[in-house]
């Protein structure tokens, strides 16, 4: 899923997006909440309406970016207060306001509130945070309603076998309509990563969506793909992009280096992107160090279609039974760049 968490996937329209084959992007509650606010979303009709995109929307809850304020935020069983990044304004998130505004966007995917614990974490500061997240997690069940829209919990239990285990089966029995893999991506090893996702997938109900929030990179995707999880969402498409770093059939390109100065082939002759069809290496490389924003929207609309091509090329793959020959082939030319 591309990430617009500010009701914008950077540099795109959604014209644009829709062209390279997205189907859903993210959004996030606590960014909308402080800036437009949900007044002004809701007298522009819908989070659809307001940024003119008429396919699927995901919200995250906004525990994570609570999470990562810091001193700035004060936690207990009842909800978070916080402190704006923007005004230093404080503001109180329970389960249920963070539910209730979700449910105000439109969106068609709403996720709990969650607590996210710290890497690394004490057992008992993890198992707090597990508790918590199951706390909340019922309480914005209770609050669902509408038969339009999905409610996603989200598994915690920091890196501790045992707590992710009790939390998947305290989750599952309340009857989610997914389950997000979240407290991962936050500083952790890779291999602590995988390890977590080898005992925690197999865990969650084989019927259900199954979410890894904050990930990642295309051998990470392919990888998780096999363990089982079905849905991504990543800023690395965009982030890169703005960097001047591009993705490719044979792996990672920094377009602003020197030996593109003179280069005035595509990005990656195999692909099917605007960006691809019409302009070189050369060309984008001037752009970026010129500083001038078609680089960027170039570097942007390449880097999405290929994580989004990527999915689809994944999905054909399984349905056809040959992933592990996809994923084979796939990492035989994009790790040997």
């Amino acid at each position: 899923m591309p990430v617009g968490t500010q009701a914008t996937v950077k540099c795109m329209s959604s014209e644009e997006l829709k062209s390279i084959g997205a189907e859903i992007i993210l959004g996030n509650t606590y960014h909308l909440y402080l800036r437009p606010g949900i007044k002004i979303i809701q007298k522009a009709g819908s989070l659809h309406q307001f940024m003119h995109w008429d396919k699927s929307i995901l919200t995250d809850s906004g525990g994570y970016q609570v999470f990562s304020l810091g001193a700035l935020r004060k936690i207990t069983d009842e909800g978070v207060k916080f402190q704006s990044h923007i005004d230093g304004s404080y503001h109180i998130f329970t389960p249920e306001v963070a539910t209730d505004l979700q449910l105000a966007f439109g969106s068609d995917i709403i996720m709990i509130l969650d607590e996210c614990a710290p890497y690394p974490c004490e057992y008992d500061r993890a198992k707090e945070a597990k508790d918590r997240t199951t706390l909340w997690a019922k309480r914005c069940k209770d609050r669902k309603h509408g038969e339009n829209l999905a409610l996603f919990a989200i598994v915690q239990g920091n890196f501790y076998k045992d707590l992710r285990i009790q939390n998947i089966a305290e989750l599952v029995k309340l009857d989610f309509d997914g389950y997000a893999i979240g407290g991962v991506s936050v500083g952790e090893p890779k291999e602590l990563l995988f390890e977590v996702l080898e005992y925690t997938v197999p865990e969650l109900p084989d019927n259900k969506p199954k979410y890894l929030m904050g990930v990642g990179p295309p051998e990470d995707i392919l990888r998780a793909v096999e363990l089982g999880v079905d849905m991504f969402d990543c800023v690395m498409p965009t982030r890169h992009a703005r960097t001047g770093q591009v993705f490719t059939s044979n792996g990672p390109l920094v377009i602003r280096n020197a030996p593109c100065a003179d280069d005035f082939s595509p990005i990656d002759p195999d692909c099917g992107c605007y960006t691809c069809q019409n302009y070189s290496r050369a060309y984008i490389r001037h752009l970026i160090q010129a500083d001038e924003i078609l680089g960027v929207r170039l570097t942007t609309t390449h880097n999405l279609y290929f994580f989004i091509d990527l999915m689809r090329k994944i999905r054909e793959a399984i349905v056809q039974d040959r992933f592990l020959e996809f994923k084979k082939e796939f990492m035989g030319r994009y790790s040997n760049y």
